[in-house]
């Protein structure tokens, strides 16, 4: 018999394998049955809705988590629903339950961070790295990898150097090739071709 862990473990299979429609059409198909989704069905919905930019149905989603009273309990939900609106480009709608949420914690920071980096406008991503350290939140490979990414977008030379220091001083270039990957490619942007070499 199927239950709400075997329909969840299908949807979070397709999910993880970017199979966004897939997802969707098991989740349906669930409901159908009449089960009930669980946390960890919508936080594998929301990330197949963000995987295929479906923003209708991940507003839906949102609806339900909301209708659920889950959002202000489970912190890694409150993150889902940011990233899924970030990944769709939803930006004001993420910056907006962001707000809302109760905890603020880095994974949290990161989607919002990723999402300005990726659909601007940039400053804003540079504004929340501030914000989120004056609040005490510790910055992560992520973060960085992000910030960079914002910092090619608004050629932002001299925050990136800012960053480049912090990078060093945690020593998080020897351990994590995406930063160096990252870094490399914001000077080249930049125009600062022998930094980046």
């Amino acid at each position: 018999m199927k239950d709400v862990v075997s329909w969840t473990a299908l949807i979070s299979g397709y999910a993880k394998q970017g199979q966004g429609n897939e997802a969707l059409h098991c989740f349906d198909m669930m409901v159908r049955d009449g089960i009930l989704p669980n946390s960890v069905t919508f936080l594998s919905i929301l990330k197949a809705c963000g995987s295929i930019g479906s923003l209708e149905k991940g507003e839906e989603m949102h609806g339900h988590v909301i209708k659920e009273g889950l959002l202000g309990k489970d912190i890694l939900l409150g993150s889902a629903v940011v990233d899924m609106y970030t990944k769709c480009g939803a930006m004001s709608k993420a910056q907006e339950v962001f707000d809302q949420l109760p905890i603020q914690d880095v994974v949290c920071w990161n989607a919002l961070i990723s999402g300005y980096a990726q659909h601007g406008p940039g400053e804003k991503a540079l504004s929340c790295l501030d914000r989120m350290q004056r609040q005490g939140v510790s910055t992560d490979v992520v973060t960085f990898v992000c910030i960079l990414k914002a910092c090619c977008s608004i050629q932002a030379f001299e925050k990136g150097k800012e960053i480049h220091a912090e990078i060093l001083k945690e020593g998080l270039l020897e351990k994590h090739v995406l930063v160096g990957n990252a870094l490399v490619n914001m000077y080249t942007k930049c125009g600062e071709l022998a930094k980046a070499q």
